[in-house]
């Protein structure tokens, strides 16, 4: 996936300032965040969904924009801000896989395989894209394929607020028919020479002899002949450091109000997320439950446990416990799970409470997660977990 932020400065300005008790929403309004005026250095940065009707574009002097609208509003930068944001939907991300790239302040790679626990990538896009929207304010395009280069060019057809796939059967439809201006790393230096091949959709470069284009751009010839036909074998590259904590938590299909079903999800968030902390090679000493109500009100409690585990059946039980504490015979809609005090192996102290009753667990564990590497997440599953794909009447059975 490429999660894409929509008009980011402007949007998280837009967040902050509502956070902080303006009442105008700046993305309603002519506006726009750019450089300092009197310096004669200011240019466009971002504009709102209005300005954009005005003709006023990103990289402009703020001079012509202002001609464009004569009502226009300027706000500046604010780094800080844009980064706290930017942070926040890393973390938000984070709950979803261990592979992220960070591709900029507003981008995001997710390489979600191994990771889609029972759902679907489409379902998970529409997940991301609801909570980003109900816990931050702000908006995102998410692009679904099977490599990055198509995840990136798909995020980026129509804007703002949508999610896209561009998987290898859709390229001719979707993408072979864009000017090849569209095409991820085709800069307007290259326009006039491709011009001239007559060369003026991303198909008719995908279309063109490889080893003419080579002979005319060299190895950049090859690069752009490749994404044209949507060949890109690039990982998905996490730098971020070990986590500090993992977790996971789902929307649920309908409002839960049965404690048993709520346990049945419970687990499959467990389960996920204690499968990667274990790939981490990191135990957990906190254990934190969150419940979200059908009115949006948010409860979580959490408990240090006795000692650092990675095991799934221990920190279930205490999620469990958590759970029951929590719940207050409600419509329930999201419930999520997050550990915390990571330790590595060598940093745990020698317990009392190492028994054969957990090793055996920790053997369990480690024969599941062999399995899942091998075959896929979903290969193999513990029986009682809920599958959320099904409709709530099968599930009330």
């Amino acid at each position: 996936m490429h999660v894409d932020v929509n008009n980011a400065f402007l949007s998280w300005t837009a967040v902050e300032k509502l956070k902080n008790g303006e009442k105008l929403d700046i993305r309603t309004i002519p506006a726009i965040i750019g450089g300092d005026e009197k310096q004669r250095k200011g240019v466009v940065l971002a504009k709102s969904p209005v300005a954009k009707k005005f003709g006023i574009q990103t990289g402009e002097p703020i001079y012509f924009a202002r001609k464009k609208c004569r009502n226009l509003q300027v706000f500046p930068s604010n780094f800080s801000v844009y980064y706290k944001y930017s942070n926040a939907l890393y973390k938000l991300l984070c709950e979803y896989t261990d592979k992220i790239e960070r591709f900029s302040i507003d981008e995001c790679f997710m390489d979600l395989t191994n990771y889609l626990t029972g759902k679907t990538p489409y379902d998970i896009a529409k997940e991301i894209n609801k909570r980003v929207k109900e816990q931050y304010g702000f908006t995102v395009n998410i692009g679904i394929a099977n490599n990055k280069l198509l995840a990136k060019m798909a995020s980026d057809f129509e804007k703002p607020d949508k999610i896209h796939t561009l998987y290898q059967n859709e390229i001719q439809e979707k993408m072979w028919k864009l000017p090849v201006s569209d095409l991820f790393m085709v800069g307007k230096k290259s326009l006039p020479k491709l011009e001239k091949m007559h060369i003026k959709t991303i198909g008719d470069l995908a279309q063109k002899e490889e080893r003419e284009l080579i002979k005319a751009f060299g190895k950049y010839g090859r690069i752009i002949w490749e994404y044209a036909n949507g060949i890109d074998n690039s990982e998905v590259i996490s730098i971020e450091p070990e986590p500090k904590c993992i977790g996971n938590s789902v929307t649920l299909p309908y409002d839960m109000s049965n404690i048993e079903e709520l346990q049945e999800v419970l687990l499959s968030i467990v389960e996920q997320t204690t499968y990667r902390l274990r790939k981490h090679k990191l135990y957990a000493n906190v254990v934190n439950v969150q419940l979200k109500n059908k009115d949006f009100k948010v409860y979580s409690h959490q408990r240090k446990m006795n000692f650092a585990t990675n095991s799934t059946k221990i920190i279930y039980e205490e999620a469990k416990k958590l759970l029951k504490e929590l719940y207050k015979d409600e419509p329930i809609r999201l419930i999520g799970i997050r550990v915390d005090d990571l330790l590595k192996k060598e940093e745990m102290q020698i317990s009392i409470f190492d028994t054969k009753e957990k090793e055996k667990q920790e053997k369990l564990d480690e024969i599941i997660d062999t399995i899942k590497n091998k075959y896929g997440y979903d290969s193999i599953t513990r029986a009682g977990k809920v599958n959320l794909k099904e409709k709530p009447d099968k599930l009330n059975e």
